[in-house]
């Protein structure tokens, strides 16, 4: 990621004396991500396989953090971290390179950090994860600390999935927050950020029990916007199209936002019935981790800064777009940088449809008349050289 990006501020103004000092705040658990990409095929039992390029970021929820600090949103995490040199390597990379605030963040002595390996081809991945569950923070603890627990969970032995590393009763004021919807599970914090004012933002994943049942949801009624891809939610509206469930969807919350993987994403405002419908922007997909928590990002960013719903759309389309061209997922997040490369270069390209240009023209309001050239020079994706 290149550091050397323009300071665009997407709420400047917006932004009032009083407001929060935090616009956005998430919480989750914190992996090591080991990404091999360019491999013809998926790895083969009982041989040897190379890939043309590797990459270590810090990933799970520092994914979409991370996404959201590049777009110049003041973002802040509570996480649980490791205290081998992983965990020392991402608190570094959030905290000192993405400037995230890790004050409700803590380490826990003892405990190391999850690790996922994955491997990109054919536009897919596959991903190998091992973790414990970081045992909960001391009450006697202090945030924003890398010591700071004790009782931490073995560090070999039988893995359990890491799901659950910081949970906060009284989380930060803040504009926003983005929650992480289990099934059969409800997070105290998110009915407390929703009553204090934030618009939350429900993420869901796949559900395991296989019920597919939105009461099974009861954060659910503290969301502003659901965003669940195509699959997750017909099976949640037992409806056999996308844009069909997203209009059920908003019977059950004000946005429904549906992605539809390269065909786009279509979304409904509950409130005033409005629909919208965007299409992808067609790219070589190296690497597509984190792309869904990209696309979260921009849509936060865009309903915070009160633009169109069809505008939201396309801008976390574009995002999207942008971070699977590179591997990674932290890694690959864009920035105001990439966004106004992008715009100046595609105005460019002789071949592009105007009617499809126009759809982007609200970025000319947001970005400086002038950009780098693209593409730009990426992060190097190592856990550290020696200085």
């Amino acid at each position: 990621m290149s550091t050397d990006t323009p300071g665009i501020d997407p709420l400047e103004a917006l932004r009032a004396p009083r407001d929060p000092a935090c616009d956005v705040f998430l919480t989750g658990p914190v992996f090591l991500d080991i990404i091999f990409t360019g491999l013809d095929s998926a790895p083969v039992r009982g041989t040897e396989s190379w890939a043309r390029g590797m990459g270590s970021s810090p990933g799970g929820v520092a994914n979409m953090a991370t996404a959201l600090a590049r777009l110049g949103l003041r973002t802040a995490l509570a996480a649980a971290f490791g205290d081998d040199h992983y965990g020392e390597y991402c608190w570094d990379a959030l905290e000192q390179g993405e400037g995230i605030d890790l004050s409700m963040s803590h380490t826990v002595p003892g405990w190391h950090s999850p690790v996922t390996v994955s491997m990109a081809y054919e536009g897919e991945r596959t991903m190998v994860s091992h973790g414990h569950e970081a045992p909960a923070p001391a009450l006697s603890a202090g945030t924003g600390s890398r010591a700071g627990t004790t009782g931490a969970t073995g560090a070999t032995g039988t893995s359990t999935e890491a799901t659950a590393p910081v949970f906060p009763q009284c989380p930060p004021r803040a504009r926003a927050a983005v929650a992480s919807l289990t099934p059969g599970r409800s997070e105290p914090w998110v009915a407390t950020a929703a009553r204090a004012g934030a618009l939350v933002f429900g993420d869901v994943g796949w559900d395991e029990t296989g019920r597919w049942d939105l009461d099974a949801l009861p954060d659910l009624a503290h969301c502003e916007a659901f965003l669940p891809n195509a699959e997750e939610a017909m099976r949640y509206t037992r409806t056999d199209c996308p844009r069909a469930a997203a209009h059920a969807l908003a019977e059950r919350v004000p946005l429904a936002v549906v992605t539809l993987g390269a065909e786009g994403a279509y979304a409904v405002d509950g409130r005033t019935g409005t629909a919208a419908a965007v299409p992808a922007i067609e790219v070589e997909a190296l690497d597509p981790t984190g792309a869904g928590d990209v696309f979260v990002a921009g849509f936060v960013t865009g309903t915070l800064a009160d633009w169109p719903l069809a505008d939201r759309l396309a801008f976390a389309g574009l995002t999207a777009a942008l971070s699977v061209q590179e591997f990674g997922g932290s890694l690959s997040a864009p920035g105001w940088a990439e966004i106004a490369a992008w715009w100046q270069l595609i105005r460019t390209c002789d071949r592009q449809d105007p009617a499809a240009l126009e759809r982007y023209a609200f970025l000319d309001d947001l970005l400086p008349a002038t950009a780098r050239a693209w593409p730009l020079r990426r992060a190097v994706p190592t856990i550290g050289f020696r200085q």
